[in-house]
Formats: C-alpha cells, structure tokens, sequence
C-alpha cells in the first residue's frame, strides 16, 4: 500500500475558506489540483484565493518563487462535476448538511474512476450516514482537516462503517506524505478531538453555574496552573459560542443525551441572548475598544508559616516537598498517614480529591497543576467552616513558592483536578470502544487543541488509580451519572494494581 501519487489529481469539492486551504495543502505536495463550486465565480475566486495564499507566502520569504509558480500551473477551477473524471481523490468541504453531502457524493461517483478516494471534511456528521446509498462505500472516509489547513498539522483519518481498511490505509499513507500528522479515529460523534475535548469546556462552565468562580479565574487557573494553552471561557469566544455549543449538543444528542456530554444552561443562555463572543462583540468576556481585559480573583498577600509537616505520599504533589525546602520553609516528613500537608495552626492543605472541604475539620483543598515547579497561580478550595489562620497559612505557604493563589468554592475536584480526570476518562472509555489508540488521542488532543498532555500521558503520570478515585468521590457527591468512572478506567486501574501486587496465584 502507498500513498496516492503526485502525478495524480486531487479534486476540491467546495471553494471556500476550508476548501481553498485543504486545496494549498495538495497543490504544495506536488499534485495537480481541481477546485469545484457548483458557481463558476466562485470556483474561479476559489482558485484564484489560493494563488493569492502563494504569493504571500512568497513575499513573506516562505516559499520559493519558482515553487509558487510551478503550483500556479498545476491548480484548475471547475464547476461541472464531469470535470473531476481523472481525480484521484476527491475531497469533500461543502455546507454541513447529510442530504447535501450525500448528493454530492453519489454524483462524483458517477464520474470517477473505480479506484479513487472519496472523502469528507466532516466535523460532525457520520461517515457511515454519508457513505449510505453509494455504491462502492469501501472507498468512502472522513479527512478531517483542521482550520487553517495550511498551517495546522492534524488530519483525522475516520473510517466508516463500510469503509475498506486498504481506502483508510492510503489515505492515511497520503495525509503523511503531504506533511500531515493523521490519526486513524472510527466514526464516532465528534471523532476524536471534538468528543474527547468536551469536559475541557463542560467542567469550567460547571463549576462556574455552581458559583465556585468566575470565568476569568477558572481560565487562570486551567492556563496558569494545568498549563493550557487558553482558558475554555476565553477560547469558547473565540470560536463562537454558537459554535461550540452546537458541537456539543450534537455529540450529546448522538451519544443519546449522556450526561458524560450534556451541555451548559449558562452557555445556551448566552447563544440565546445573541451573546456569541468576539463576533458579536460580548460573550462571556467584553470586547471592542473600550473592553477591559479580565481579571482573575488573586488573594492578597499573608504570611507564609515557618514550618510545615508532610504527612504520607503527596503522589502527583509530592514536588512540592522540595520546592518548600527550597522557599525556606522546614519540612518534616512522616511516612505513614495522609496524604496531607499539616499546617502550624492544625489546618491540612489537601490534594483535590473529589471530596469538599465541609466534610472535614479544617482543610483547605489545593488543585492540580501541570508542573508544581512552573505553575505561576494556584487554586485553594474552601468552605464556611475553614479558620481564617488555616486558608492564610495556606495562602502564604504558595506564595512563598511564587505563586499567585486564586481561592475558590468548595466544588469537589476543584478545576484542573475535575477537567484532567474526566479527559482521561473518556480517553478510556473511547479507546475500549476501539475509536481510536491512546496514542492517536493524545496526538489528537495536542496538535488539534494545543493541550500540554495527552489524556493518556496524564494518566501515566498521575497514577493509573488517580482518575478513578477522584471520579469515584464526586460521582458519591454529584450524582446523576456525570462523573461516574468508566469500566474502562476502572479496568485500567485494576490492571495496574495486578500488576504492581507481589506473588500470585498458583
């Protein structure tokens, strides 16, 4: 099996901004390339665009002039569909509708040859739906470009019910041929990244409806200390808030309204107030040229303690015993007990775990962060009944450690901690159903969404127990069947425990 080649022509169905993109892309891998509109005009403009794409490359000194000029030559505008006769690939970038694009795909069969491709660009609909009614759908898939094509490298390569694994195989072969990153990914609602990055929006816009932060917080907090590259509140007004929730209805709707997926009353109240975002200058966050920036809720400074005692296994926390050490303040370790740092006023800072602070004495709860040693804020969690002495000493314990410190709620599993552990969740959840491997979500979720980790490489890191037990605490505290683990992560963390356990049977 080889990728498509170069000698052989790619056909654009579809001239717009997509289309034009995923056109460059074929051009500047050396096939000669047909871009269709059912419009003569705006197949030419279409052409016409991505010529203009070239000469800016050009100018900007990132691609040879005679290399633009051989692609000029080699890309058509069309708007008959016999045109595409001689197309060994014909990929699809039309209006997201099933009646449309299945029209469209049993008319390009007629004319193609026996042995071509055909793809959609699908975001969201099923490639199995849309290969319904052709007659050879072995050759039908998904190629799932990401916006801008040109420049961003993740392809998901969705193979249909009836697609025939030698068609995804080629097509995979070519996407890496053309300079791409492709996963393969079975038809699933949202594929990959659009069903696996969901919780990233959902768990923010949870614990801000459960009044435990404001936006411009929990985006601190997700980018400050979980590392992501921007805050769900920010990037949601960003992409349109229309957008990102018409995703996420669909893969609700298509999973049959799971709550894994269920989707934000606040959000749906600012689509249906016309609040949209940056387009419609007000989302969650203001903007135009009299908009101030957000501000995350930042604590004051107070006194950090002298000494500190470390009681039990910190796991996922454990760096923070040496940066302590290294700030000046005096640990004592104790192995057995905890997992808790014992504060001088008898008050415990504790790992989010799931559980809420009211449950306890006098604990305050600290979230996750990416890297304890880089993170630049840190969320505490805290209740009614926690003494002003413990949440200063806390507060002061981080900022020791240069830290800017953002106290919050008592929502169980704070922000990082939730979002974190539900990504690994349905990472497992998908990778048992055979959607795709570990290692191609993981690809997924850090080329296409730009996360610090993979799903599947926080899990290692983390612990193969840790996801489910604070899972397990918040499905107790928050029941309905959100947070309840899957078996699939249950049998992840049993494998591990098998496998660390000492002897056998015989």
């Amino acid at each position: 099996m080889t990728a498509i080649e170069r000698a052989r022509t790619v056909a654009v169905v579809g001239a717009g901004t997509m289309g034009q993109g995923i056109a460059q892309v074929a051009l500047l891998a050396g096939h000669p390339v047909l871009i269709h509109d059912v419009d003569e005009e705006r197949a030419r403009a279409g052409r016409d665009a991505v010529r203009d794409r070239l000469a800016r490359l050009v100018a900007k000194g990132k691609l040879d002039r005679a290399e633009a000029d051989a692609a000029n030559g080699r890309i058509e505008s069309v708007h008959e569909l016999p045109a595409l006769a001689g197309a060994a690939l014909v990929i699809e970038a039309v209006v997201e509708d099933p009646a449309v694009k299945r029209e469209l795909f049993r008319s390009v069969e007629a004319v193609v040859a026996p042995d071509a491709l055909l793809a959609t660009n699908t975001s969201s609909l099923s490639v199995t739906e849309l290969a319904a009614g052709l007659e050879h759908p072995g050759r039908f898939l998904g190629l799932h470009f990401f916006n801008p094509a040109p420049l961003l490298p993740l392809v998901e390569v969705v193979s249909g019910f009836a697609t025939d694994p030698g068609a995804a195989e080629r097509a995979h072969l070519t996407m890496t041929a053309w300079g791409k990153t492709p996963v393969r990914c079975a038809d699933t609602p949202g594929f990959i990244v659009n069903r696996i990055a969901r919780p990233f929006y959902a768990e923010a816009f949870a614990v801000h409806e459960e009044q435990g932060a404001d936006p411009a917080t929990i985006d601190a907090v997700l980018r400050e200390s979980g590392g992501f590259r921007m805050g769900p509140f920010e990037l949601t007004d960003l992409i349109g808030q229309d957008v990102n929730e018409a995703v996420t209805r669909s893969v609700w709707e298509s999973f049959f309204r799971s709550p894994k997926f269920q989707p934000s009353l606040a959000q749906r109240r600012l689509v249906q107030s016309g609040r949209l975002g940056r387009k419609s200058g007000q989302g969650w966050f203001p903007y135009g040229p009299d908009a101030k920036a957000p501000v995350p809720q930042t604590a004051a400074p107070e006194e950090a303690p002298a000494a500190v005692t470390v009681v039990g296994d910190l796991g996922p926390a454990a760096g923070l015993v040496e940066l302590m050490a290294t700030a000046g303040i005096q640990v004592t370790e104790v192995e057995s007990g905890g997992p808790y740092i014992q504060l001088p006023g008898e008050g415990q800072l504790v790992l989010a775990d799931g559980k809420t602070a009211i449950e306890f004495a006098d604990v305050v709860y600290f979230d996750l962060a990416l890297d304890y040693r880089s993170a630049t804020r840190i969320a505490l969690s805290v209740c009614e009944d926690t003494s002003e002495r413990t949440l200063a000493e806390a507060v002061g314990l981080f900022q020791q450690l240069g830290k800017k410190v953002s106290v919050i709620g008592d929502v169980p599993g704070m922000i990082v901690a939730r979002t974190v552990a539900m990504l690994i969740d349905l990472t497992a959840d998908a990778v048992a159903r055979g959607t795709a491997t570990t290692e191609d979500v993981d690809t997924a979720m850090k080329l296409g969404v730009n996360y610090p980790l993979g799903p599947g490489e926080w899990h290692e890191r983390l612990g193969r127990d840790w996801a489910y037990d604070l899972l397990h605490n918040l499905d107790e505290r928050v029941p309905g069947g959100r947070y309840a683990p899957s078996l699939a992560l249950y049998r992840l963390g049993y494998r591990a425990d098998a496998d660390d356990a000492e002897g056998g049977a015989e």
